[in-house]
């Protein structure tokens, strides 16, 4: 005899299909979701690359001490430990451990061993979610995308205890991802390709560390964009698809390797100017928004942490900054600081800004590789260098390419901005074609060549999207 009583999950769907039939007087549809917790896999991956690169790291050292290697191994420790400290600091700030009562905790921390026990936490709570019915904590308000458009009222989910220790987790997690891998991974692998060019052997242990490097670097940025996506438009429900991950990781993962490996080759041949370019980019990328934040004569936003200072506030955000302009040095950081914002980041895409990081990134790399093919040394005359300098300038363009196809194709809300990449691209090659026309033709039918409307051509668009909202309200 068949069982017809239904789980959990038939409850939540039936609950949500009733309350979809008659939604509330405000247009909002309330969805009762209990015991469908997400299992904490972004947790358990970046627990693995933390400890994958410190058995590495710590394993190379040793090695380089045997052998003498002062230099190298005074930086691969360097490299090891300065993240990791950043990464216990990360999570006790988040977890706000410092005052609670938890010496177990605090004493992993100081082993650097943190996120070994943060995560065996994380894989507690999900083990014991939906177990006992708990009370809901907060309720999270979103608007249904389909087909990157705004569809229908905004649904309200219960989030239960549970739910959101691990929301907790995950967020703490994917911070010390980024710190991972742009104050640690990227200097790694810089340090580590430098040494095996510099020494012209590969040791299988460096082989193995810059592997590691390289895919934590690649999964720092990956949660770097998708943080900007979910920041700036925090009132839908986003979901990423498989085929804007891939597009997400050959952006990003040619995007970073063509620029270690321009770097690195040139500081093979000039090494003092490697240095003036690198702290150059450091400076103009730290300053950027703290100029920006001059100009507007703006105050420091209020409420970043309760019981924090005017000093602690602008000590946090120097730390931020300076993440920020790590990540610019070697990629797209994928959002604009504000630091009289509350959130710290632009809501408003800046598509301008990204055209010209992409054309000045572009015009450096191809000057720098220049100069190291004009000032290269003799140990590269085995090497086609031509082909190589034309490799990794088409590998660069190949990353602008995947970066275009991603915001035109594959994300998520390309149907809520005002106008994408092909609307750019028409204006730009219509604003060409104007000006190619000779004078007298422009006098004799001033409205045959004018630039596009990009408001009229998006009308209709933005029209749904506000009437999408305006129903949701």
């Amino acid at each position: 005899m068949e069982n017809n009583k239904p789980t959990e999950h038939d409850i939540t769907e039936v609950v949500a299909q009733q309350s979809a039939a008659n939604p509330t007087e405000n247009g909002v549809v309330m969805v009762i979701n209990h015991g469908k917790v997400q299992p904490p896999f972004s947790v358990l991956w970046t627990t693995a690359l933390y400890c994958a690169e410190i058995i590495c790291a710590s394993v190379l050292s040793s090695m380089y001490h045997k052998s003498d290697d002062v230099v190298w191994m005074g930086l691969t420790i360097t490299f090891m430990l300065v993240p990791s400290v950043l990464t216990q600091l990360t999570l006790t700030f988040v977890h706000r451990d410092l005052g609670r009562d938890r010496p177990l905790v605090l004493f992993m921390h100081l082993l650097q061993m943190g996120p070994i026990i943060r995560c065996i936490e994380a894989l507690v709570v999900y083990c014991q979610a939906g177990k006992n019915e708990e009370p809901y904590v907060t309720i999270s308000r979103k608007i249904k995308l389909k087909h990157g458009r705004g569809l229908g009222p905004a649904f309200e989910c219960e989030i239960g205890h549970s739910e959101r220790k691990l929301a907790v987790h995950r967020n703490a997690f994917k911070r010390t991802a980024v710190i991972q891998a742009f104050l640690g991974s990227t200097p790694q692998l810089t340090l580590q390709l430098y040494a095996t060019i510099q020494e012209k052997y590969v040791l299988p242990t460096r082989l193995a560390l810059m592997i590691i490097s390289m895919i934590s670097i690649v999964y720092g940025a990956l949660v770097c964009s998708v943080l900007a996506i979910q920041i700036k438009y925090d009132d839908y429900k986003v979901r990423m698809k498989p085929a804007a991950y891939l597009c997400m990781i050959l952006w990003r993962g040619l995007e970073i390797a063509t620029r270690i490996t321009t770097l690195v080759l040139f500081s093979t041949t000039l090494r003092f100017w490697v240095v003036l370019v690198g702290m150059g980019n450091l400076f103009i990328f730290f300053f950027q928004p703290w100029v920006e934040f001059w100009a507007r004569k703006a105050s420091l936003p209020e409420n970043i942490e309760k019981n924090f200072s005017k000093l602690s506030t602008t000590v946090v955000l120097c730390m931020v900054t300076f993440l920020y302009a790590c990540i610019n040095i070697f990629c797209w950081s994928a959002v604009q600081l504000d630091l009289a914002d509350h959130d710290l980041v632009e809501k408003q895409p800046r598509w301008r800004s990204l055209a010209i990081y992409y054309t000045l990134r572009f015009m450096e790399n191809v000057t720098l590789m220049i100069l190291w093919y004009y000032y290269k040394s003799d140990f590269y005359e085995y090497i086609c260098t031509p082909l190589l300098v034309v490799q990794l300038i088409v590998c660069y363009g190949l990353a602008v390419i995947f970066m275009l196809v991603f915001h035109q194709f594959c994300h998520p809300c390309r149907r809520l901005f005002h106008y994408n990449v092909e609307d750019c691209l028409r204006c730009s090659c219509c604003w060409k074609k104007k000006q190619s026309q000779p004078p007298e033709n422009h006098a004799r039918d001033p409205q045959e060549h004018a630039s596009p409307d990009l408001t009229n051509h998006l009308t209709d668009r933005e029209t749904d999207i506000v009437d999408d909202i305006m129903e949701a309200a």
